[in-house]
């Protein structure tokens, strides 16, 4: 794993490229929102003072003299107080038009991040090796993908929004409060700092249990998401009572780390609230023996009870905030782990060599992860260009391991002393662009993946654009044209997820169909034929060795009858090779080869 994002905070601002425009356009507008807001106590303070109970004139700030003579004097303004009122409502208009505006750029700008998010990490998703997806669950992704990407948004969307309009809110306010009273605003300012320190005593506790959480949130991802795409495994063998407590359990687990979670936090969102109530009460009470006690005037005191009033949220809400913080840090850290996972990558001068070549394994020795017992040992063999090599081998033998090799599914490590080589030509395939050898190479897996969509997109996957034609030759050559003309649409037919609505032999056929609408030089079949019957297996075969003439052609199967056409057959025994010859070479060799025909010949 690299360290391409080190913080979390350069995640965060990559992520943030295309928004911030909009994120800093609200938040002029949430100071604009804050100063009218907070200008309005000040208007009610000046009325109740300079209109209403006649204070000294040395009282008021000269500018409001300065407004007051040009609106047509003190006396006039006193026989018409609706004027101020009318500046109060403006004050309130102005306030709601620029909170909709707050609104709508901070939501077109958490919009325009997560969709930035949500493209950047399925477009490094879907460039991760194969390894990786093999070691990390397919429901943990997509939780990763889904819900930490939307704590990830409401979190620089509201609460660092919020953080900032805080900010604004208690600075301005504290620059009013003080010229009303500097001793009530010390007082008033005191709990602010006791607020935020008694929130950074729950910030630990409460960020490892959103950890806990987020992680057997994935895991109940994970089981939901297998059972959903294997319900007919679920059902063919009765497991539904099983599979059903497995996931209460799960969900049980997962429901008390959130009810644990949830105490800690109403701890915490109640104690913070007694404190907030208690700081109100207070300068409230205090508040009134001054204003008694003519320390300051009725107008100072409404304004000043008014601006404490409008702090009580904010100040509660910073310490919720720092809460946030927690949650919104475990969620960016399992995004890290996704971004910093290394990508495939080719060398900076991969090539694009001819593949319709000799393919040769050299020495070629592999294991998985940190395995310590080799998959493959010592392999060495060659595949003559154009011609059909058969793979036989029981299983764990290494059969499919060598293919995924070949396509760069797996990479071999770096030192050829330790690991050989796989060269097609005279090139070794690690110098071989990654998208160019793919494309050479057609692989039909045993248990093939279909897309939901109709027949015809199945099977044009690979092609810009569905050519009926092609693709009902594609259909002929995998014996696979008659029973789709035998469906009420055709090849319209809508293909249910992961191809629930066809059978095994009907899926792997697609397969087929989809390779050979490639035409690519090198095509190997990894036991793709063994949910159809001998009968269409020899058919396709048949159709198979007529049409993919020049193009290399490896059988990987467990029937004796698949591979005995093949021009060269490889047997694997334990990762090892075994025996190597063409059908009558390998039956007279009396070896493992001759034993598995014997069998299967008995049986037929």
């Amino acid at each position: 794993m690299n360290n391409k994002y080190k913080t979390k905070s350069q995640m965060v601002l990559y992520f943030l490229k295309g928004s911030v425009i909009f994120f800093v356009i609200s938040m002029i507008c949430s100071v604009l929102v804050t100063f009218f807001e907070l200008v309005s106590p000040k208007l009610v303070q000046y009325t109740v003072d300079y209109f209403l109970v006649d204070v000294a004139d040395s009282s008021v700030p000269s500018y409001i003299d300065y407004v007051v003579d040009m609106l047509g004097g003190r006396d006039y303004l006193r026989a018409h107080l609706y004027l101020m009122a009318v500046v109060v409502a403006v004050c309130a208009v102005a306030t709601a038009f620029f909170r909709y505006l707050f609104k709508l750029f901070n939501s077109i700008a958490a919009e325009k991040f997560t969709r930035r998010m949500r493209d950047t990490l399925f477009e490094h998703i879907i460039r991760l090796p194969f390894a990786w997806h093999s070691e990390n669950h397919t429901g943990d992704i997509i939780q990763r993908c889904t819900s930490d990407v939307d704590t990830i948004k409401n979190f620089v969307s509201e609460q660092m929004i919020n953080l900032f309009r805080i900010s604004v809110r208690i600075a301005v306010a504290m620059y009013f409060m003080i010229g009303i009273s500097k001793y009530l605003t010390i007082f008033s300012a005191v709990f602010i700092p006791i607020i935020v320190l008694y929130s950074c005593l729950f910030h630990r506790r409460i960020s490892k249990g959103f950890e806990k959480a987020d992680s057997e949130e994935g895991r109940l991802s994970a089981t939901a998401q297998e059972n959903l795409t294997g319900v007919r495994v679920v059902r063919a063998f009765g497991r539904e009572a099983y599979e059903k407590e497995r996931f209460e359990t799960q969900n049980y687990h997962y429901t008390n780390l959130w009810i644990d979670l949830i105490r800690t936090l109403s701890a915490f969102w109640a104690s913070n609230d007694l404190i907030s109530g208690l700081q109100v009460m207070l300068v409230t009470i205090i508040g009134a023996v001054l204003c008694v006690q003519n320390g300051i005037t009725v107008g100072e005191y409404i304004a000043f009870v008014s601006l404490n009033a409008m702090l009580t949220w904010p100040v509660r809400a910073l310490g919720r905030i720092i809460s946030e913080m927690s949650k919104a840090g475990v969620s960016i850290d399992r995004l890290r782990y996704i971004m910093n996972s290394e990508e495939e990558k080719d060398n900076v001068d991969a090539l694009e060599p001819p593949m319709n070549r000799d393919i040769v394994f050299e020495n070629v020795s592999y294991k998985y992860g940190n395995g310590t017992e080799d998959v493959l040992s010592d392999v060495s063999f060659r595949i003559k260009a154009g011609t059909t090599f058969g793979v036989l081998g029981g299983t764990g033998s290494g059969k499919s391991t060598l293919m995924y090799l070949m396509d760069k599914l797996y990479d071999l490590p770096e030192s050829v002393e330790d690991s050989g080589r796989i060269m097609i030509g005279d090139v070794d395939i690690k110098d071989i662009k990654r998208s160019y050898l793919r494309r050479n190479i057609g692989l039909v897996l045993q248990e093939p993946f279909l897309f939901s969509g109709t027949l015809s997109e199945n099977i044009a996957i690979t092609q810009s654009d569905v050519n009926l034609k092609e693709v009902r030759d594609a259909a002929k050559i995998a014996d696979l044209d008659e029973a789709i003309r035998n469906f009420n649409k055709g090849y319209e037919t809508y293909v249910g997820e992961r191809g629930v609505t066809l059978s095994g032999g009907q899926k792997q056929r697609t397969a087929i169909a989809q390779m050979l609408m490639g035409k690519p030089p090198v095509m190997i079949f990894d036991d793709s034929l063994s949910a159809v019957d001998t009968r269409t297996d020899a058919r396709i075969r048949k159709a198979l060795s007529e049409t993919t003439l020049g193009s290399t052609v490896i059988l990987i199967s467990h029937r004796i009858t698949t591979l005995m056409h093949a021009d060269t057959i490889l047997v694997l025994d334990k990762g090892r090779v075994a025996e190597i010859g063409s059908h009558e070479e390998l039956v007279a060799n009396n070896g493992i080869y001759k034993r598995i025909y014997d069998i299967q010949k008995q049986g037929i």
